[in-house]
């Protein structure tokens, strides 16, 4: 990704870095994301200028537009990286509506695979590179409990509450899972 451009934003949900290149956004990382920022190279950061510095600028947009109620669909080139299963489960996250949750036996079988596939799909939500604008935050359990999440328990538990999709303080202290 040799014109990949970064860019830090704050966000209620704590620091947000985004990656964009030519082709799209690249990636969505909290601070204490699980996976963590790719390691190995460096990117600069966006300058506005270019393709990439431009969706960088649209992404944070639509992403204060997103915490301040006022998007609920974000309209993004995006650019992951995955196999083709992981692509086919990341597509299917954006068309699961803002304010609603999917299992991920119900993902499964959105996709055409059979809920014995469900553990699959759940491993391909969890490498999701673009969290938030491609929703793996609105998946969980069949019994409705609230599952893993590469930003934390808390982080998801408040963005579900956002969406009015649980009800649930939106109180930052949860971010810290123990």
């Amino acid at each position: 990704m040799t014109d990949a451009r970064i860019a830090r934003m704050p966000s209620p949900v704590g620091e947000l870095l985004l990656l964009a290149n030519s082709d799209g956004l690249a990636g969505v990382w909290f601070e204490t994301s699980r996976h963590g920022r790719p390691e190995g190279t460096e990117w600069p950061a966006a300058d506005g200028h270019g393709r990439a510095g431009a969706i960088l600028a649209r992404a944070r947009e639509q992403l204060e537009e997103y915490f301040a109620r006022r998007r609920t669909v974000f309209d993004l080139p995006l650019a992951p990286r995955g196999t083709p299963f992981q692509l086919r489960v990341w597509h299917a996250l954006r068309a699961i509506p803002f304010g609603t949750t999917e299992s991920y036996g119900g993902l499964a079988r959105r996709i055409g695979t059979p809920t014995s596939a469900a553990r699959a799909v759940g491993a391909a939500n969890g490498q999701n590179p673009i969290p938030i604008i491609v929703p793996c935050h609105r998946v969980i359990g069949a019994n409705g409990d609230l599952t893993g999440f590469g930003g934390g328990l808390g982080r998801k538990r408040w963005l579900l509450a956002h969406e009015g999709a649980i009800s649930a303080p939106l109180d930052v202290s949860t971010f810290v899972d123990v």
